[in-house]
């Protein structure tokens, strides 16, 4: 599911205000710069891209925007954590990671793949009892510049 800009800043005010949280002028410069992003990222990326940002009001932003589901962290190995839109406010994909550098990189798959996976994890769910809302494929290796 891809939004409109104006769709998107709805949804992401919605759910700050349900939380008695404002849409700031720094927490919507941090919805729109993800909202252009190609991949997760950084936070000294981000800060790179919109300079004006406070780096302290950058990290406390991020994680209320985290709290709030409109933002996802993408953990790896580095001391760098990345960030991106909450999936549903954008459109289901998966991660490369690279073990070496910590860079990621977004990828989608086919319909038919994502259709044999849900069917996969539906067999797995009914033998383990497990319920799952979602999934995600994360692909750990050497990125091209690291091999």
């Amino acid at each position: 599911m891809s939004l409109v800009a104006g769709d998107l800043h709805d949804l992401v005010a919605h759910r700050l205000r349900e939380a008695d949280q404002r849409y700031t002028t720094n927490r919507r410069a941090l919805v729109e710069i993800l909202s252009e992003a190609d991949r997760p990222l950084t936070i000294p990326e981000l800060l790179n891209r919109r300079r004006s940002l406070p780096q302290s009001s950058a990290y406390r932003n991020l994680s209320i925007l985290e709290e709030v589901g409109a933002v996802r962290r993408v953990v790896t190995h580095d001391d760098f954590a990345r960030y991106e839109l909450a999936e549903d406010l954008t459109e289901h994909h998966h991660h490369l990671i690279c073990s070496t550098c910590g860079a990621v990189e977004d990828f989608t798959v086919s319909k038919q793949l994502e259709e044999r996976l849900t069917s996969a994890m539906a067999g797995i769910a009914r033998r383990t009892g497990f319920h799952p809302t979602h999934h995600r494929l994360d692909l750990l290796g050497s990125c091209a510049n690291c091999t």
